[in-house]
Parts: C-alpha cells; structure tokens; sequence
C-alpha cells in the first residue's frame, strides 16, 4: 500500500525558510518521478515542482523559480522541498505525490496517482 506523509510545515513570519518533507512506503520510491503541490484557500491544487528518478532533473512552478528546491534521498525514501523568502500568498496545505508514470516528468496533477494528507505552512506578515 502505498503511502506518503507530509512532516514540517508550520509558522513562519514572511521572508522566512521552512523545509518540508515527505516520507513513502508501499513502493519503490527509487523508480518515480516525485512532485510538490499545494493548495490555498478557496483555489485550485497547483504545481510546484517535480524531481525525476534519480533527482538529476528538475523543474519547478516559474513564480517559484529561485525560492524553492525540491530534492530527494532515494536511500531514505524521502522527498524535500525548501522554500525560502516565503510571501503570505505562499500559505498553503503542500502535498507530496507519486507520479503514475515512472518516466513522467510532468506538472499536471492527473499525472500523479497517490498523495500525502498534506502539511500546513502558513506564512505572517
């Protein structure tokens, strides 16, 4: 059964860093593309970015470009984005998720076929 769990979201005050993590099961976390999204009150689920397989390929939302770093331990069947410079539009749940595909590569949530509860990050001003 595969599982994702999302760990350290939280508080931050605005141009503030926070990392959040994903740890899996189920699957053999080594051989799928992972990838962030995240949903704000009352508005879609977004992307925010995708790591391949082996972590030398990613690509992130181009808002983001700059202030986010997706990465992965396959040793550890961990997933990690780091956020820096977080703005109060950057509140929102974030959600690790397994891509259906192994070779997929791609920023469309269709595309993704498990998916973590979620973690709370809520930035202040």
């Amino acid at each position: 059964q595969v599982q994702l769990v999302e760990s350290g979201g939280g508080l931050v005050q605005a141009g503030g860093s926070l990392t959040v993590s994903c740890a899996s099961s189920g699957f053999l976390f080594s051989s799928y593309a992972m990838g962030w999204f995240r949903q704000a009150p009352g508005k879609e689920r977004e992307f925010v970015a995708v790591i391949t397989r082996s972590g030398s390929i990613t690509y992130y939302k181009d808002s983001l470009k700059g202030r986010v770093t997706i990465s992965r331990d396959n040793a550890k069947n961990m997933l990690y984005l780091q956020m820096h410079n977080l703005q109060v539009e950057d509140t929102a749940v974030y959600y690790c998720a397994k891509s259906r595909d192994p070779t997929m590569i791609d920023g469309k949530a269709s595309e993704y076929d498990a998916w973590g509860q979620g973690t709370q990050v809520t930035v202040s001003s």
